[in-house]
């Protein structure tokens, strides 16, 4: 058995620090599960086998996925905020419209705060748009270089 660590400990910290930890699951308050669940399933979302009273979507090629459910979360519908990186923030913005999704122009963080248009510069994380699903949680692309990192957990 190891010995146990204090709050604090130096060690402890360095051992933490070489784990292995991803996040995978990302649980957001819904106003209406089944409204959710259409519209995840219209932006082509994998739906995954979860429990009863659960539903969870994962986008193609992520690692992380979304979980829902009407015992899920005590916070309010409409106060999550999501990223999704993808590697071409204009195409994305016109993808998500092209299925009905209501989604704002295409800005850039600029030192001032927002300003219209992508990133003159095509820095990685400075384009967005910003969407709100059908049960007001709020979403954002934000666009890298090669979009979302592998995330690949088989079928």
């Amino acid at each position: 058995m190891s010995p146990k660590a204090t709050p604090g400990d130096a060690s402890a910290m360095s051992r933490i620090e070489t784990l292995d930890v991803k996040v995978e699951v990302v649980v957001i308050p819904v106003s209406d599960v089944d409204r959710a669940k259409r519209f995840y399933e219209s932006l082509g979302w994998r739906l995954d086998k979860t429990p009863p009273g659960i539903v969870q979507f994962t986008p193609h090629g992520s690692a992380c996925s979304v979980q829902f459910g009407s015992q899920l979360t005590s916070a309010t519908p409409g106060s999550a905020t999501a990223y999704l990186v993808v590697s071409d923030v204009e195409a994305t913005r016109d993808a998500l419209l092209a299925v009905g999704v209501e989604v704002g122009g295409v800005f850039h963080v600029g030192p001032d705060g927002p300003v219209d248009g992508p990133d003159p510069e095509r820095r990685s994380y400075f384009s967005r748009a910003t969407f709100r699903d059908r049960t007001a949680t709020p979403g954002s692309c934000r666009r890298s270089p090669t979009g979302s990192p592998d995330g690949s957990r088989g079928a």
